[in-house]
């Protein structure tokens, strides 16, 4: 069912990035090398980390909303699918910005999840604004 993954892997990866954040706290005030960590504030690994923390949150949290109103309009929206599917492939940002961090990969995946996620808000927002009123909704 369209949009219930949305949620569900939105809620999960929500999840995980709250745990994230456990880390990056104990990086910031209990780690061994923390003052280290912390003049890096604004740049390197520190700066890109808090990136991949902030945008996994945003885009866990815009899944559970798009997947949500998917769910509720699903009979009188068109591209359901593509609008979930682009959705989820928004996650491959705050994937890719770790990947970066501690693999070193290309900065590719951050490219296609932050194009995915842009153009499912503006696919669902011009899907609702063609959407004809319903007269108890």
């Amino acid at each position: 069912m369209r949009g219930k993954n949305n949620i569900a892997i939105g809620f999960l990866v929500m999840g995980g990035c709250m745990l994230y954040g456990f880390l990056l706290i104990y990086l910031r005030d209990f780690a061994p090398d923390k003052q280290a960590w912390v003049e890096s504030y604004s740049t390197g690994k520190h700066f890109e980390s808090r990136l991949a923390h902030v945008h996994g949150n945003l885009f866990a949290v815009l899944n559970v909303i798009i997947g949500y109103l998917l769910l509720h309009f699903r009979d009188r929206l068109s591209h359901v699918p593509v609008i979930s599917w682009l959705a989820l492939t928004g996650l491959l940002m705050p994937a890719g910005i770790l990947a970066e961090v501690y693999l070193g990969a290309p900065p590719v995946f951050v490219l296609i999840g932050a194009i995915a996620m842009t153009a499912s808000v503006f696919w669902l927002g011009v899907s609702f604004l063609k959407l004809k009123s319903d007269h108890g909704h």
